[in-house]
């Protein structure tokens, strides 16, 4: 009777502190949304300038990345409903010391946006996660930071991880109760349980609003966004309009208010479907087919696998498909032609199953990185049994061979960056199929000149004198392509 008294009791003093809790966090989003003027705000609109970045797909992979600037940049939040709208003007980099190009920036969420990825954009904003916060049960804490006190706000959405487990959101609020910082994470196929935080600062007054004329978003470690706030509007009037312009609107220009209008953005596309079949080349040599190619080469105790792009998914499928062709051989090496987020986003799998990746010297320190950072969110074979990455770089070349076969990789250097695509990017020469495997050196079509990377690829391997007739890419191509076709676009012969 009397432990389960006790019992009883410990209950009744976990649901009492956990209401307080509740109420505590409840004070807190009032005097919050007050302190910020929110009250009362159904819908906003702010503009300035924004940049942004290519993620995960610059030259360098170990950055600093260079960002693209967004001109008549406006953010549109619909309070009522998990909907908002973003649009600007963008002045994208010529290619190869080109004129810069204009462009559209568009980026829609609406209440049909399935996945947090999709969403969080929205909820890390101070007004969505106020919203957030109120109708999700949140908790407060008091935390220390650098010497500055904070109140932490905490919630949790509805969606769920692939894995199963809550996403969760963290609200800084500093003394002078105003969202100092946001931060959640997302599962991401590379990066795993990827950080996503942002850095609101220069409060002002903007429409009654107390407004951050700054607001930096950062990606794995990485700058993903920088936006300079100049205006903002409460409960503009024509919100339908912002949010759902005429398809035939203008992409930008200015709108009543400051706020351009703009075409209609969408939800990022859906997976690539994984591959199911794969292509006898050569004995023992099989191309894994799919939207992004990849290679089984079989030695005499263990298969390599080269290139693992897409996602997950596409990793599983190659993974299967191996083990499907070679169902007594481990897969010992996976071989990454280079660290754009395309070309690597299925390497994970390959990791799960022990294989050693390689990749150049320059790209180590990250894929180590990159492959033992936490995976609760992922849910995905490495996930679930944690392997510790084994990553080995090359400088220039590596040859594997054995009796059976023989892979030689190339790293491909230049020392004009304008003709780099990657300055990590590996080609890969199979001797006795005559076969040279590559990604994004991509031949002109229609007697049009070659881009810098092919022509560097082109001197380099006419420097090599490598003997191949098929020139295999990872991207599929609607022609078969021969050492002749590259030496034809290039001028470089051998």
């Amino acid at each position: 009777m009397r432990i389960r008294t006790l019992v009883a009791t410990g209950m009744v003093l976990f649901v009492s502190v956990a209401n307080a809790a509740a109420q505590d966090a409840k004070s807190v989003i009032d005097e919050t949304t007050k302190a910020m003027r929110a009250a009362g705000v159904t819908s906003l609109a702010y503009a300035g300038t924004a940049a942004d970045v290519n993620f995960l797909q610059t030259r360098n992979i170990n950055g600093p990345w260079p960002l693209r600037t967004i001109d008549d940049y406006v953010r549109i939040l619909d309070l009522s409903q998990t909907a908002s709208r973003a649009t600007g003007i963008t002045n994208n980099q010529g290619l190869f010391g080109g004129a810069p190009v204009a462009g559209v920036f568009t980026q829609a969420i609406t209440p049909a946006s399935a996945t947090w990825i999709q969403q969080l954009d929205y909820w890390v904003t101070p007004w969505g996660f106020l919203r957030g916060a109120a109708a999700n049960g949140a908790t407060v804490k008091t935390q220390k930071i650098k010497g500055k006190t904070y109140r932490v706000v905490t919630w949790s959405p509805g969606l769920k991880a692939p894995s199963g487990l809550a996403y969760t959101v963290n609200g800084y609020i500093n003394d002078q109760r105003l969202i100092e910082r946001v931060e959640t994470w997302v599962n991401h196929d590379m990066l795993g349980d990827m950080l996503v935080e942002v850095a609101y600062s220069d409060y002002k007054d903007l429409d009654g609003l107390k407004v951050p004329g700054r607001i930096v978003q950062n990606r794995g470690g990485f700058t993903f966004f920088d936006t300079t706030v100049t205006d903002a509007r409460r409960n503009p009037s024509n919100l339908a309009e912002l949010l759902n312009p005429p398809a035939a609107g203008r992409a930008g220009g200015p709108a009543p208010g400051g706020v351009p209008a703009g075409g209609r953005g969408g939800a990022p596309a859906a997976p690539a479907a994984a591959p199911e079949t794969s292509t006898k080349l050569a004995d023992g040599v099989y191309k894994i087919n799919g939207a992004y190619n990849a290679l089984a080469v079989e030695f005499d105790e263990y298969v390599m696998v080269i290139e693992a792009g897409q996602n997950v998914a596409r990793g599983q499928a190659i993974v299967d498909e191996v083990t499907r062709l070679f169902p007594s051989k481990p897969i010992r090496y996976a071989v990454n032609t280079h660290p754009h987020s395309d070309h690597a986003g299925g390497l994970a799998p390959l990791v799960a199953v022990g294989a050693t990746l390689i990749t150049t010297d320059n790209n180590t320190a990250f894929f180590t990185r990159t492959f033992s950072a936490p995976r609760t969110l992922v849910g995905d074979a490495l996930a679930k049994n944690r392997r510790k990455p084994k990553v080995e770089g090359i400088g220039t070349k590596r040859v594997f061979a054995d009796k059976t076969h023989s892979v030689e990789l190339y790293h491909i250097i230049d020392a004009d960056v304008e003709r780099v695509h990657s300055d990590g990017i590996l080609v890969v020469f199979l001797p006795k199929e005559k076969i040279l495997f590559q990604a994004d050196f991509t031949l002109p079509q229609g007697g049009a000149k070659p881009n810098p990377f092919v022509q560097s690829l082109g001197e380099e391997l006419g420097r090599l004198k490598l003997d191949f007739d098929t020139y295999l890419p990872v991207h599929n191509s609607p022609l078969q392509q021969t050492r002749k076709d590259l030496m034809t676009a290039t001028g470089v012969s051998w």
